[in-house]
């Protein structure tokens, strides 16, 4: 027999997409279970984490896609793109090529995904601002034209993490709420993870948040 705390909502698909080694899986680890690895490694295939957040008297369950960088995932991970209502075009603001990137990951989310998908741009690695790349007036520029919402968070101490994630569950429910209420499913665990091997086949805010 179910609880009320077994039930949710509204269910959420956020994917994170962005170049291998920009931080996707640091950021995620940082928002489920507040840690951060120097020595991660990159995601193989897809890696997929769950909780449940209270959004105005709603209970939401999140489901965050984490998917890899490597081109070589490229036509696996798409059919991931599936269903998602947000997603977190993420780039580190010390490799100008990952920004350059991110209108390649825009029109691979557009092509596979929703082309009404709520997108976010985050910049990463925030606690390296002395080898800043990518100009924040450069980022304020390419959000203003995507017409979309931007961060700057690090992973490691954790800077704006929470706040972004806060804010693009915010809109999705706004957006997409009313359609995605469901009383009548079970959640899975809180923060349970599940790693998929696609090879084998088997809060300290920043003021460094704008928009369009």
């Amino acid at each position: 027999m179910s609880t009320e705390e077994d039930n949710y909502d509204i269910l959420l698909k956020l994917v994170m997409i962005g170049d291998s080694g920009v931080g996707k899986t640091n950021i995620l680890s940082r928002y489920i279970n507040n840690e951060f690895s120097l020595t991660s490694k990159a995601t193989v295939g897809v890696e997929f984490c769950s909780t449940i957040v209270k959004k105005n008297g709603k209970l939401i369950k999140l489901q965050i896609w984490d998917t890899a960088g490597q081109e070589r995932y490229k036509s696996i991970t798409s059919a991931y793109y599936k269903g998602a209502k947000g997603a977190f075009v993420v780039y580190d603001i010390t490799r100008a090529k990952t920004f350059k990137n991110i209108d390649k990951w825009i029109l691979e989310l557009k092509n596979n995904g929703n082309q009404d998908i709520l997108i976010v741009l985050v910049g990463n690695k925030l606690d390296l601002e002395k080898n800043r790349e990518v100009l924040v007036d450069d980022v304020k520029k390419k959000a203003e034209e995507l017409k979309v919402a931007y961060f700057e968070t690090s992973a490691l101490d954790g800077s704006n993490i929470e706040h972004a994630f806060d804010v693009i569950v915010e809109e999705m429910v706004k957006k997409f709420g009313d359609n995605l209420i469901n009383n009548n499913v079970k959640k899975d665990k809180n923060s349970k993870a599940i790693n998929i091997d696609i090879e084998n086949k088997n809060n300290n805010k920043k003021n460094l948040f704008g928009c369009c």
